[in-house]
């Protein structure tokens, strides 16, 4: 099958197989001077990389100013804070999932379905995979896109740190694909202890959470609601006091280890009351079809495993033509987001590496400062389309928030005036939690829209079971 050669503006799509010859190739270490209409690539339809392309593509698509594009494997977005509730199977995704065609059609911009694979910045080339369906049949060829500038948001993934067995028999949360395959194994476990004739055995329905950072955390305290809610609808062979058991393991020597001490005490003492075995300072060094073994010789039966330790770079990041590249297998960049190596090649996100000035660790990776990120990189463009300077990125620690489901809300804000932090926990801190989301979908879609979405979602939860079934 040909590859795609839509016009795009000035910007083209060219088949891989099409050569560019010396003379045209324009050098990756000199600024680009755009001109009147450049071609912005976005690679990575995440919370950042969707607030940044919609803002783009309003601003600068609509008019014709310049030829906006996203690029990403998936055809949906999910908010990645979701993905816990998606896998407790409290939240259907359904419900909350983005397609990225009319997100494109109503903001301005286009949309191209595929997975990056590789670089070539001395002609300004960003190469995709191709895509088949779930019977092999092609759906889109391997194919090439030129651009004047490029900004990769592709995320972060799980780091397993070569543990065996992890690959092969834990679940991890990187993708709303992954969270509904959990749900899914979930509910299946428990029909078939509810049905089975022998009794259930010792880790049939256990739980092993590896990772106490957020995401882990918060499903540990979702999966003890909703595990009950499944044994709810019907399935009386089961008592989800004793048979049902979630364990949340840390090889650090508290959960949340990178949030403040008080956050994590007071998360520490509700996941107590929900009698979650935590096993804070425990190392796991294998993982197996049923079992996980740690470091002590000790192991624990169970079912499930989802590993949720650990963050870092996807693994084409390393493949980018030569791009810096962390220990963690970030993309390194200069305060303004501009890679090192390449001031037309921008980077944000979780896929990013930067320590701020007069720190010692890098921004972590919050959806928080994917969202200041989209801002400044939002400013960055404009300046660079007018041929100004550009401006460092400031990052902004507005604080933490964890929230544990139905039970309760735990965090702190910072007070930049005072330099102090507040602790806050309950409804207040629920209701900020909640309002991170929001945010995030008010920039994709403004308030009006936003407000009539929300309501309609409470009088459809109204008719529906509270944890997914199916």
């Amino acid at each position: 099958m040909p590859a795609d050669t839509t016009q795009l503006g000035n910007a083209q799509a060219v088949d891989t197989q099409t050569s560019v010859s010396d003379g045209s190739a324009r050098a990756a270490s000199e600024p680009s001077i755009l001109g009147k209409r450049p071609h912005i690539i976005v690679v990575g339809g995440g919370a950042g990389g969707l607030e940044l392309v919609t803002k783009l593509g309003r601003k600068y698509g609509r008019s014709k100013r310049a030829d906006v594009t996203l690029i990403d494997r998936s055809r949906t977005h999910v908010w990645k804070p979701l993905l816990h509730e998606i896998a407790a199977g409290s939240m259907d995704p359904d419900r909350h999932e983005l397609d990225y065609l009319a997100q494109a059609h109503w903001h301005g911009f286009r949309y191209r379905f595929g997975e990056l694979i590789g670089l070539d910045r001395a002609n300004r080339k960003v190469t995709i995979a191709a895509n088949y369906d779930d019977e092999g049949r092609p759906i889109t060829p391997e194919r090439s896109f030129t651009y004047d500038l490029l900004v990769i948001a592709v995320g972060s993934v799980s780091n397993d740190f070569g543990t065996p067995g992890v690959k092969e028999h834990a679940i991890r949360l990187d993708t709303a694909v992954e969270a509904e395959r959990f749900n899914r194994r979930l509910v299946n476990a428990c029909l078939y202890a509810h049905t089975q004739h022998d009794p259930i055995r010792p880790g049939q329905l256990h739980v092993t959470i590896i990772g106490a950072g957020a995401t882990g955390t918060e499903l540990a305290a979702e999966l003890h609601r909703t595990a009950r809610g499944v044994v709810a609808y019907g399935m009386d062979n089961i008592d989800p006091d004793k048979d049902i058991k979630i364990t949340l393991v840390e090889a650090a020597p508290r959960i949340l280890p990178a949030l403040p001490e008080r956050i994590s005490n007071a998360v520490l003492e509700k996941l107590h009351e929900l009698k979650v075995d935590v096993r804070a300072g425990s190392r796991v060094t294998r993982v197996t079809k049923d079992t996980v073994e740690f470091e002590t010789g000790e192991s624990i039966p169970s079912e499930l495993v989802v590993w949720a330790a650990g963050v870092k770079g996807p693994d084409v990041l390393a493949k980018l033509d030569g791009l810096e590249v962390s220990r963690s297998n970030q993309l390194v960049v200069k305060p303004t987001l501009e890679t090192t190596l390449d001031p037309n090649i921008f980077a944000m996100g979780d896929c990013c590496h930067l320590v701020p000035e007069g720190g010692d660790k890098p921004i972590p990776p919050r959806a928080q400062a994917a969202h200041q990120e989209a801002d400044h990189m939002m400013a960055q463009i404009a300046r660079r389309m007018k041929g100004e300077e550009l401006k460092p990125f400031r990052y902004h620690d507005f604080g933490s928030l964890i929230s544990l489901g139905h039970y309760t809300t735990v965090g702190n804000l910072m007070g930049f005036i005072t330099g102090r932090s507040f602790f806050f926990e309950g409804l207040f801190a629920k209701l900020m939690y909640r309002s991170l989301y929001k945010m995030h979908e008010v920039a994709l879609h403004g308030y009006f829209k936003v407000a009539l979405d929300t309501l309609s979602r409470l009088i459809v939860r109204r008719t529906e079971p509270v944890v997914k079934l199916h």
